[in-house]
């Protein structure tokens, strides 16, 4: 594949022991959960590896059944409660910490894709950045993110039709911003992101 990471990439922290790659989905959108996931390749990991952004919807989905039958998994999540108290770069922070976390095998090494390093990681680590394009490991991680938001996005707009998460995945997109004129505010909300506030506080001004 063109301009897919290179396990070359992966190798040179090697010699600590397992290297994990860690990434987010999810600090975006209006709605929803941050996911993040952390992936140690198993020696029967898929070829093809990439950004998920580089990949259609159906071979993401493919390699996600592959990455969980043949890698080490952990998923980590930064629950609307942690978005709004903490922030959400504070919050994906901490849900990339769970992820390394709930991996079944410890690693020695994390690479993190970003510039921010996760305070409380149970192994040595580097930052990367534009890392789902550079590390293996990375774009696995990246991968198993954003299906997994992705999934629990449309199970969520099952429950609360006329947004278009199932396929805006909680992004500010015009039939986001319809149904919330149409249906207001729900619970899954950020409700410190500004259209969000403004909706809130416009509420609150007109029933006072």
């Amino acid at each position: 594949m063109q301009n897919a990471p290179d396990p070359a990439f992966d190798a040179r922290y090697a010699h600590h022991g397992p290297v994990c790659g860690v990434d987010e989905v999810g600090r975006g959108p209006w709605a929803g959960p941050i996911i993040t996931a952390a992936v140690i390749l198993g020696p029967d990991a898929p070829s093809g590896l990439n950004d998920s952004k580089k990949l259609s919807a159906k071979r993401r989905e493919a390699l996600y059944d592959e990455i969980l039958s043949t890698c080490h998994v952990g998923i980590g999540e930064g629950t609307l409660r942690e978005i709004e108290e903490l922030n959400v770069l504070q919050a994906s922070l901490l849900a990339m910490a769970k992820a390394v976390k709930a991996l079944p095998e410890h690693p020695a090494f994390a690479l993190i894709d970003g510039n921010k390093t996760p305070r409380n990681l149970p192994c040595a680590s580097a930052t990367v950045v534009k890392g789902d394009s550079l590390s293996p490991s990375i774009a696995a991680a990246s991968i198993v993110a954003k299906v997994t938001r992705d999934r629990m996005m449309v199970a969520l707009a099952q429950q609360f039709p006329g947004y278009g998460w199932e396929t805006n995945m909680g992004y500010g997109t015009k039939a986001h911003q319809d149904g919330l004129r149409r249906y207001g505010v729900t619970p899954h909300h950020r409700k410190t992101f500004a259209p969000i506030h403004k909706i809130l506080v416009q509420e609150n001004y007109l029933t006072d």
